[in-house]
């Protein structure tokens, strides 16, 4: 192999990396990944909803639904949830583009007193614990926990 060769073996690597470099670029630039979560009835279905009709009524025509919720005071409700989000690279964190919630209420006696539809628009944004219980003031790892009391002062009757 000559240095003439090393030198065009060299550019063309680069130029192949480069031009791989750039194919990749744009084939993640190419569209937008719509991510559909939950569900919420069809058009056609929801307009069939109609007050005084029983939970089996309300299941039959809808389907079940995505969560229910039941407060002594305020009767049973259903809730159909549905989510879009988007994304424009598969390691990107996707962003909600859309939300409907269709909410039923019940009556005491099980049959629908009122529905409506909210959206994005309509809700707040709840801000979700880490769901991080503290243990004490000062956070223990398990082997600390588990050889703490070797040593310790001894308890009464022990």
């Amino acid at each position: 192999m000559t240095d003439h060769d090393a030198k065009f073996l060299t550019k063309a690597g680069r130029r192949a990396f480069l031009l791989g470099a750039a194919a990749l670029s744009l084939s993640a630039c190419a569209g937008r990944e719509i991510l559909q979560h939950g569900y919420l009835p069809r058009k056609q279905d929801m307009q069939k909803l109609r007050t005084g009709m029983t939970k089996e009524e309300v299941e039959a025509v809808l389907g079940s639904p995505s969560t229910t919720a039941s407060i002594e005071q305020l009767d049973d409700s259903y809730y159909y949830i549905s989510t879009t989000m988007s994304r424009t690279a598969a390691f990107l964190k996707p962003k909600v583009a859309d939300r409907k919630v269709l909410a039923i209420r019940f009556d005491k006696s099980g049959r629908v007193s009122h529905f409506a539809t909210y959206g994005l628009k309509d809700g707040q944004v709840v801000r979700i614990s880490g769901r991080k219980t503290p243990v004490s003031l000062k956070e223990r790892s398990f082997l600390r926990s588990l050889f703490g009391g070797i040593g310790g002062p001894k308890l009464p009757g022990t």
